[in-house]
């Protein structure tokens, strides 16, 4: 099984439906995360980081629409989201698209269909890092297997942590990553102990990558939030 750097959650209220996702994206190496309502999915995204949402249409306290139009003006604007519902009917999936859904699958979906059309959403927002190859957010090129990130033609010098950091950084550019979320995804650590380290290197990459706006990209502090490299 090729073990995958991303998250997919499932906001389901269907727990036997949610198992059977979760399942086959576990096989094909994605990292999961289950959400039962629409308020325990907006409870844990402060201290969560997924990248991708499958989002049902019927949940016991929304609907799928009122949960991507909250995402849409929250600080996870930026999360890629798709609707896996039963509802087909064409006015449906214009709602949901129109909504700010970034695709729409009615159930029931086959397991290599599901892994397949999860891939292709995520290389279509720039999210899934394809065969671990190299990749480029201009001017900046990242280099999964040497573990190299090179401005222009200067390659700069990094821990194998920092690689790791501003890897994960680099391919949620425009969202919020939250430092627990950091903890767990980078250093595999419980997201209880301090927070020190996070900071610490965050502030060692933003000098070493010049991460300060003047090359087009700055590694900015959310408050109460994390951290987010955007666009300058």
């Amino acid at each position: 099984m090729e073990k995958r750097d991303h998250v997919i959650g499932f906001l389901e209220d269907d727990p036997d439906q949610a198992e059977l996702i979760l399942h086959w994206l576990g096989l094909a190496g994605y990292r999961t995360r289950m959400y039962a309502s629409a308020a325990e999915f907006r409870r844990r995204q402060g201290s969560e980081a997924i990248d991708l949402l499958l989002l049902d249409w019927m949940l016991p306290d929304a609907d799928g629409p009122e949960v991507v139009h909250w995402l849409r003006s929250a600080a996870s604007a930026r999360l890629p989201v798709s609707f896996l519902a039963a509802r087909g009917g064409e006015a449906d999936v214009v709602r949901g698209l129109n909504a700010g859904g970034d695709g729409y699958w009615v159930k029931p979906v086959g397991q290599q269909e599901l892994v397949g059309r999860v891939g292709a959403v995520l290389r279509r927002l720039g999210v899934e890092g394809g065969d671990g190859g190299p990749f480029e957010i201009p001017p900046y090129r990242v280099d999964p297997r040497r573990q190299r990130i090179s401005f222009g033609e200067h390659a700069i010098e990094l821990t194998p942590r920092e690689f790791d950091l501003a890897a994960f950084l680099f391919r949620r550019h425009g969202r919020i990553v939250s430092r627990d979320a950091l903890l767990e995804n980078v250093w595999n650590m419980n997201a209880s102990v301090s927070t020190r380290t996070v900071d610490t290197h965050v502030s060692r990459l933003r000098k070493k990558l010049e991460l300060n706006g003047e090359n087009g990209w700055r590694l900015a502090a959310v408050y109460q939030h994390g951290y987010r490299l955007e666009q300058t």
